[in-house]
């Protein structure tokens, strides 16, 4: 179940003029949270904004003995909310509820395991690699962005030994273009009898392709979808998302109760 707690800015790591990382001490959460899970954050004690933010969980902070003391979110600064994390000073405090929502289901050896991120869709991934790292998976990190300079944490993904192909729109770093441009080419490459669950999380239309190449190549995929939440619990249907249930019938779901994390196969993309 989850829980309402008042957790300790630990730290504020400004990655760029937009981006920071920050480490929340909230120990029950990250003791619970399962990858591709979310928070719901109080960015202000006022009214201004009014609602939380989701924000899916990006490392889990343990202690020496490897218990879990909170954990990091990786935040944008696009609006008033966002302002306030990036500008948070350690010692300062934030209500955040969680953890929320349905997360991937893993998969285990041999099966490989791919990973498609743009932008701050890289967040739930950190937690993801590490279990599947664990489970003796080979896993590959797929991340895209539109300049080098938004590019962050491909080191932790290469301590865990993941394969990472890069891609910036302006062709400053890893492919030119999309990331789904080498995803692409890599599941053409791919041995159709070797296992494989695709990933994804990042901007819808990146969703889009992602679950496309995944059909056509005849693979499954699960998608963590980025939708505006003004509660994370079900009661103001903010969220929704249609998909095709098991009798093929298509309906509405709320993504903060039956997602962020659907199966690509099952989503009707509008």
């Amino acid at each position: 179940m989850p829980i309402d707690v008042e957790a300790e800015i630990l730290s504020n790591r400004r990655l760029s003029p937009d981006y920071n990382v920050l480490a929340l001490a909230a120990p029950a959460v990250a003791a619970d949270v399962e990858p591709g899970q979310f928070v719901m954050i109080r960015t202000a004690d006022g009214l201004d904004p009014l609602l939380r933010r989701p924000f899916s969980v990006f490392e889990i902070l343990r202690g020496a003995d490897g218990t879990p003391t909170g954990f990091t979110i990786l935040s944008k600064r696009v609006g008033a909310g966002t302002a306030r994390l990036y500008a948070a000073t350690p010692g300062d405090t934030l209500r955040c509820l969680g953890p929320l929502g349905r997360p991937f289901t893993l998969v285990d050896a041999p099966t490989d395991a791919w990973m498609v991120a743009g932008g701050v869709g890289l967040a739930p991934f950190a937690t993801l690699a590490e279990r599947l790292r664990a489970r003796g998976c080979a896993v590959t990190l797929f991340y895209g962005a539109r300049r080098a300079a938004e590019l962050f944490a491909v080191d932790l993904f290469e301590r865990l030994d993941v394969r990472v192909i890069l891609a910036t729109e302006d062709g400053s770093c890893g492919a030119r273009g999309l990331i789904t441009r080498p995803l692409a080419e890599e599941l053409g490459r791919s041995q159709p009898d070797r296992p494989l669950m695709l990933y994804g999380c990042g901007p819808e239309p990146m969703l889009v392709a992602v679950s496309q190449l995944a059909a056509a190549h005849g693979r499954p995929s699960q998608l963590a979808m980025e939708r505006v939440m003004g509660c994370g619990m079900g009661g103001c249907f903010s969220c929704v998302v249609r998909i095709r249930d098991a009798a093929g019938t298509a309906r509405y779901v709320r993504s903060c109760i039956e997602g962020p994390v659907f199966r690509g196969e099952d989503v009707v993309w509008e």
